[in-house]
């Protein structure tokens, strides 16, 4: 093999993230490791865990897990990431194995406290191994194709609050430590390091919730004034719609920061809202493209956008509840609707959408993916009971259609509505934004609304 080589120092920088199945096997980085090779400005490299890692740390961080079982994880945690080792040199095989063996050990440690006694904050220390583990690995596999790669922790940077399992990451400072850290460093190597993770100011690990790792590539993109943000994935860009529901979706040559931000609001899982929001305050753009197939380009995100479809995309958000709450004393009285969001606040519940009438409001929560219980619970149920009438529903889809100029545009809400008029809408929301229209489906409806609308605002 070669020596490795070092990066020449350039003007432009582009953080990369690439995702689980992006890192899921030897093959997989190794197209990885090709991309940034071939790409000068790719500097920073952010890297999610493996793919299946997660999955495993996650019945790992909960309480009462057999040790028997605890082992079994363990072993396939070590057995992912020995696969990929074994296709490396000897010599760096035997150094990763020992570094991923170390890195288990101390996993063992915290599953076994875990299994005792259950703490937000093991949790998140037993979550991060994942991104510790692959990062590693990934600046290995750079090395064997004559990329200088390094790892990097990025605990030293990405300072939080204490808040386990959605922290919020401290802007100044990871700015400061990133000056100081990391931005010497990307002169002359590709740095890899790890999404998701942060560390407070006791030293503790946290977690940046969930998106967190695309989150965390476009917050050292906009700390190390970057140039571009590339988010490399498993499929070819932003479409039109989910393609697991229409094969009429299509792949979007570059849409606005607006229109991605709705887009991820309201249920395209090809992004985390957050992730956007760094990137807008420094107007980075962001790509988003497959690392499976990067000769076939991807989605480019900026601020300006060379054409604006009144139709850009339809978003499907599941698993939604409405809540509709009356009372007679809201008709020309003040302070109600202030007293029904102190409960919600009380309850850290936050409101999608929301319409309103004389005597009457509807809301939509979103509940988790994968919840086993609604947001909406018993006691916040009958504390809104002391000041209305409460009604929920659940088994609804949230549809949104998102574009340009949608409140301007004429005959909008006949072109939609005129579709599916066969389809029982429970609640429409339509005029605060011009880049989006919201309405409810019942669940069983949800993939022919979306299918309908496509095959009529798309054709």
């Amino acid at each position: 093999m070669n020596p490795v080589q070092s990066v020449q120092s350039t003007s432009s920088l582009t953080v990369a993230k690439f995702g689980g199945t992006s890192v899921a096997d030897f093959q997989a980085i190794l197209r990885c490791a090709n991309i940034i090779k071939n790409d000068s400005s790719n500097r920073l490299v952010v890297v999610s865990a493996s793919a299946g890692v997660t999955n495993y740390l996650v019945r790992l961080s909960q309480q009462g897990v057999p040790v028997d079982e605890q082992k079994d994880i363990i072993e396939n945690i070590r057995a992912i990431q020995v696969n990929i080792t074994q296709h490396l040199a000897s010599d760096v095989e035997t150094s990763l194995n020992q570094q991923i063996d170390s890195l288990l050990t101390e996993l063992t440690q915290h599953a076994l406290t875990q299994s005792l006694q259950y703490t937000a904050k093991t949790t998140d220390a037993i979550l991060a191994f994942g991104e510790q583990l692959s990062s590693r690995i990934f600046a290995q596999v750079l090395q064997s194709i004559d990329v200088s790669g390094e790892y990097f922790n990025v605990q030293q940077v990405m300072k939080t609050n204490s808040l386990h399992g959605k922290a919020v990451v401290e802007i100044n400072q990871l700015e400061e430590q990133c000056a100081q850290l990391l931005a010497p460093k990307l002169q002359n190597n590709v740095i890899v390091t790890q999404g998701f993770i942060g560390q407070d100011a006791q030293g503790h690990t946290t977690t940046l919730g969930r998106g967190g790792s695309d989150y965390s590539a476009a917050l050292l993109a906009e700390a190390l004034n970057g140039d571009n943000l590339s988010i490399w994935t498993d499929v070819v860009g932003i479409f039109t719609t989910d393609p697991r529901i229409t094969d009429q979706a299509r792949a979007i040559k570059e849409i606005s920061f607006g229109e991605a931000a709705e887009m991820a609001t309201f249920g395209a899982k090809i992004l985390h809202p957050a992730t956007l929001i760094p990137a807008m305050r420094r107007n980075i753009p962001v790509f988003v493209g497959s690392s499976k197939e990067p000769e076939k380009g991807g989605t480019q995100i900026k601020q300006k956008v060379d054409s604006n479809p009144t139709y850009r995309s339809i978003a499907l958000r599941r698993e939604q509840s409405l809540v509709t709450v009356k009372s007679p004393a809201m008709l020309h009285a003040s302070g109600f609707l202030a007293k029904v969001f102190a409960i919600l606040a009380k309850h850290e519940l936050s409101v999608d959408l929301i319409t309103t009438s004389e005597i009457s409001v509807a809301l939509t929560f979103d509940n988790p993916t994968g919840s086993t219980q609604s947001l909406i619970t018993n006691t916040v149920v009958a504390e809104l009971e002391q000041l209305c009438e409460v009604s929920v529903e659940h088994g609804l889809s949230l549809v949104a259609v998102i574009g340009n100029g949608l409140t301007l545009a004429k005959g909008v809400g006949r072109s939609i509505f005129e579709t599916i008029n066969d389809i029982n809408v429970r609640m429409i929301c339509h005029g605060a934004s011009a880049n989006n229209l919201c309405f409810l489906v019942d669940e069983n409806d949800a993939n022919s609304t979306v299918e309908k609308l496509h095959n009529t605002l798309f054709k």
